[in-house]
């Protein structure tokens, strides 16, 4: 179990670090309007956004990653310059090449304001990152609770099992801490109607991984909700 919590950690981190790396690489020779958008995203220029787009620059164009301007501007959280290229008309589930968009990045890094952008404007909410997770498992995950609160009244299912075989509420308590925030998740999808008995693929339920972790809290909860 230990090193299946590693290897998908460490996933995680390679694909934002990659899909980062990449995206910068790609727009250091801006000089075409696209690229000329494209840094704009990445310093969070809302102005030079517009300007940009008058001159007639693909607002949904992308870079060698596959990201959009708005990706690009929602992997730095520049809020203003979402809100350009939104209000413009840019493409909130377009996906780069490791299946990110700006609706799915937003959730999963607890980048809110935008998030609620996005679900204002057409975010797809049964799409899933390369995980195949829809945006709430990592933002239970990663103890961003406003967020969850966000995805949950939006209508995100809340018993969606990605490629690891994993549901929102499993994910808060294999890959969280136990702490007041992935608690607080726990005690949101469980009043979501979160099945509290949807066991992993190997069979273990989330009360039985709260209490091999040790999570008093979360496995009251749990008990509360008639876990087994």
């Amino acid at each position: 179990m230990i090193n299946k919590i590693f290897l998908a950690r460490l996933r995680i981190y390679l694909g934002v670090m990659i899909a980062m790396v990449t995206t910068t690489l790609s727009f250091a020779h801006a000089g075409v309007p696209e690229n000329k958008l494209f840094a704009a995203a990445a310093k969070g220029d809302a102005a030079q956004i517009s300007a940009v787009l008058k001159e007639g620059a693909r607002i949904d164009a992308r870079d060698s990653s596959g990201a959009t301007a708005l990706l690009i501007a929602t992997h730095r959280n520049h809020v203003a310059a979402a809100k350009v290229l939104i209000d413009a008309g840019a493409d909130v589930n377009a996906r780069d090449r490791i299946n990110d968009s700006p609706y799915l990045y937003a959730g999963a890094r607890g980048h809110n304001e935008i998030l609620q952008m996005t679900l204002r404007h057409g975010a797809d909410l049964k799409s899933t990152n390369r995980y195949g997770g829809t945006a709430l498992i990592p933002a239970s995950e990663r103890g961003h609770v406003e967020t969850v609160r966000i995805l949950i009244k939006a209508g995100v299912d809340v018993d969606h099992v990605n490629n690891l075989h994993w549901t929102a509420l499993l994910e808060a308590i294999i890959l969280g801490n136990g702490g007041s925030n992935h608690t607080e998740i726990v005690r949101e999808l469980v009043k979501a109607g979160a099945n509290v008995n949807l066991a992993d693929g190997q069979g273990v339920t989330p009360l039985q991984h709260s209490r091999r972790h040790g999570y008093k809290q979360i496995e009251a909860i749990l008990l509360q909700a008639g876990a087994k």
